[in-house]
């Protein structure tokens, strides 16, 4: 920042404004979703900083429900889903500065959907998912477009990932899922700038899947999911360390299948499936440094779950 002294026109100052940092608010993007019964080919998104209600960003190419989002601080990248009959291995993506449809990106190296998805600020990596349960993670570099690359492998098929996924600039995390075995409580973590296999990184403080997660740069935080009932837990962990998730608070409802993201200080969970409705539209915030409740952030356009969610305050979101 520029340090101006002494008494300035206001002539001399707009000449100098350009020297001045802008502001620019962080957008949260959802893609897709299932209401219940009509899947979805809409992106709805917020401005994190403002609570209210989500507005219409623009339209994916086709209905999609069930896939994963990776995001640098202006492309997200959408795909691996499910179109309402069957899965794909489409990939599209947006600046997420502007309104508009989705444009291809490439293809990814299997048809799946539901998967985990983490990224720092150049490579998205999208892992596990179901058509049948998955073990493989590949990479795709956001401001690039093309196909997909082989990064390695979960410790464990786990399906049911989606959007369960968070991370720092450097390190990727992916927690819970359906084994073949049941219900996970197991975090993984990988390091995104190279390929390889998981490491354990700990457990959540419940075994479930289809919960959702996001992350400030040190911290990452875990909403909801499914065990043998609807869970409205938030746990967190210290990305940088390895260990078990601690108790951060509750949701406002006992819900899953959400899209979660953040401006690295407030953490929203949009929308998702409680027991009883498909189309929730409630908005939660918390605030990722602090423990405690989220509280109401607003309503999307259109309630809905099976979604995945992005934003361009990337200090590694997924």
């Amino acid at each position: 920042m520029p340090n101006y002294q002494g008494v300035w026109s206001l002539s001399t100052q707009m000449q100098n404004a350009s020297a001045w940092p802008t502001f620019v608010p962080t957008r949260g993007l959802l893609f897709g979703g299932d209401p219940g019964g009509t899947v979805l080919n809409t992106i709805q998104f917020i401005n994190i900083e403002t609570p209210g209600n989500a507005s219409d960003f623009g339209d994916l190419s086709a209905i999609s429900k069930g896939g994963a989002a990776v995001s640098s601080s202006t492309r997200a990248v959408y795909g691996t889903l499910h179109d309402g009959s069957g899965y794909t291995n489409t990939l599209e993506y947006v600046t997420i500065a502007t309104e508009g449809n989705a444009t291809d990106f490439g293809d990814y190296s299997v048809s799946k959907s539901y998967l985990g998805a983490s990224s720092s600020s150049t490579r998205g990596v999208l892992a596990g998912g179901w058509s049948s349960r998955e073990q493989g993670m590949y990479y795709i570099t956001i401001a690039s477009t093309g196909n997909s690359s082989t990064f390695g492998n979960l410790s464990a098929a786990a399906s049911g990932l989606n959007a369960s996924s968070c991370g720092s600039t450097t390190r990727g995390l992916f927690s819970g899922g359906s084994t073949n075995s049941g219900y996970s409580t197991e975090i993984q973590y990988i390091t995104i700038a190279s390929t390889g296999n998981t490491t354990d990184f700990g457990d959540l403080t419940l075994s479930r899947y289809d919960l959702g997660a996001t992350s400030s740069s040190t911290r990452g935080v875990f909403f909801g999911g499914i065990d043998s009932d609807w869970r409205n837990v938030i746990d967190y962990v210290t990305i940088a360390s390895t260990g078990n998730a601690t108790d951060f608070g509750d949701m406002t409802q006992s819900i899953a299948l959400m899209g979660a993201t953040s401006n690295k200080i407030t953490g929203v969970s949009m929308g998702g499936r409680t027991s009883s409705a498909y189309n929730k539209t409630e908005i939660d915030q918390v605030t990722i440094a602090s423990t405690g409740n989220a509280t109401d952030f607003g309503d999307l356009a259109v309630g809905c779950s099976y979604t995945a969610a992005a934003s361009n305050a990337h200090g590694g979101i997924g």
